[in-house]
């Protein structure tokens, strides 16, 4: 007897619904024009927002620390040790966020999975945006602490639910960026709301890391919040362009995830490679900050054209840009006959973005000419036409 036979039929549903989705093979480098499944498209499907993935300097950065220190760090932190350049880009870190210390994860979902879970208990409370991260919602449920959702970005609600859990250690986290709408999270009213309540704020700066703020310093940069948020969490994948994340705070909440995070326990450690080639990351933030004033560019091109063609673009307002659709077939097919057409841009549904919220996302870059953008608009334009979008 077969024990997994009823998978077969679970994937038969995603079949039916249209839903099943392999995900595209890529042949060469992560650019803004590339080969997927053997045929040359634009690329709105990264999150290589600055063009750093494949940078000289990240990749010699790479190759020297390779050459020196080797392939693997060994083992996880409290057995092998940490790397003193490990430490070194810690201290890097926390000095470009302003704060006390930072902690580097193996992911940007470990980050955040990994210090809910870690910092919060059964008799605490959660508060959650309800559009947070798949990470958050895990790290909350691993926590077992009582997690209570406010409607998004709805500052009324998130009011209700903290009078709701008052006289309890409680935290409020929200992403930053939220990952499917591209809008910013209104992070100034936010935290005055929680510091009313006295409880904890989290921050999820996935894709604000390297996009919002001075040099790309993140949501609290942005609001000038430096000082009142007590946890801000960042990938070093997206905009950065490695791999990874990291927690930054005060130095007591990093001693005590080094003690007790089960990421930080229980997987092994950077490698010599990401580390340093993150650590130039930071360096051509600081040293270019054109590069951000380029992403922002292309991002407001691009936002104008899907909508001038009538695409609902939504609440974004940064360079994620969803084309919403609502029917899922449509949204799937949208996606199909864009990459038909030369432009890779994903399409998702269900569970990753609300039923009837189906969509096509897209991420332009700074690395993006605006010849590849116009002709994204362009095939847009010709395939939103055709489905009858626009």
């Amino acid at each position: 007897m077969d024990a997994l036979r009823f998978l077969e039929e679970e994937l038969q549903n995603l079949k039916d619904q249209g839903l099943y989705r392999q995900p595209r093979t890529l042949t060469g480098e992560q650019k803004p024009r590339c080969v997927y499944d053997g045929k040359s498209v634009v690329n709105l499907s990264s999150n290589n927002y600055l063009g750093l993935a494949n940078h000289p300097r990240l990749i010699e950065a790479a190759i020297k620390a390779t050459e020196k220190l080797g392939v693997g760090s060994g083992a996880v932190r409290t057995i092998a040790g940490q790397m003193d350049l490990h430490k070194e880009f810690e201290h890097k870190l926390a000095k470009f966020k302003n704060v006390e210390a930072c902690l580097i994860f193996q992911s940007g979902f470990t980050a955040n999975s990994g210090t809910v879970s870690c910092i919060m208990g059964r008799e605490d409370v959660i508060v959650s945006d309800e559009l947070n991260h798949a990470s958050i919602i895990d790290g909350s449920r691993l926590s077992r602490a009582q997690i209570k959702v406010f409607p998004h970005a709805d500052m009324d609600g998130l009011r209700a639910v903290l009078q709701e859990a008052e006289g309890r250690r409680t935290i409020v986290v929200t992403d930053g960026v939220f990952s499917m709408d591209g809008d910013i999270a209104p992070l100034d009213e936010l935290v005055k709301l929680a510091k009313e309540f006295g409880a904890i704020v989290m921050v999820d700066d996935a894709h604000a890391s390297g996009v919002l703020g001075r040099n790309g310093r993140g949501t609290v940069d942005h609001y000038d919040l430096h000082g009142q948020v007590d946890i801000q969490v960042g990938t070093l994948s997206k905009a950065i362009g490695v791999l990874g994340g990291y927690v930054a705070g005060p130095q007591k909440l990093i001693d005590y995830l080094v003690q007790r995070a089960r990421p930080v326990l229980f997987s092994t450690s950077l490698t010599p490679a990401v580390t340093a080639a993150g650590m130039a990351a930071v360096d051509l933030l600081i040293e270019k900050p054109e590069l951000i004033e380029a992403l922002w560019n292309n991002a407001e091109f691009f936002r104008e054209g899907l909508s001038a063609l009538g695409f609902d673009t939504g609440v974004s307002a940064t360079p994620i840009i969803p084309v919403i659709v609502g029917d899922e077939r449509k949204a799937m097919q949208l996606a199909d006959d864009l990459f038909e057409g030369g432009v890779f841009a994903q399409g998702l549904a269900f569970p990753t973005v609300p039923r009837g919220k189906a969509r096509v996302r897209t991420i332009v870059t700074a690395a993006h000419n605006k010849d590849d953008l116009q002709f994204a608009l362009d095939t847009f334009a010709k395939v939103g036409r055709k489905l009858g979008i626009i």
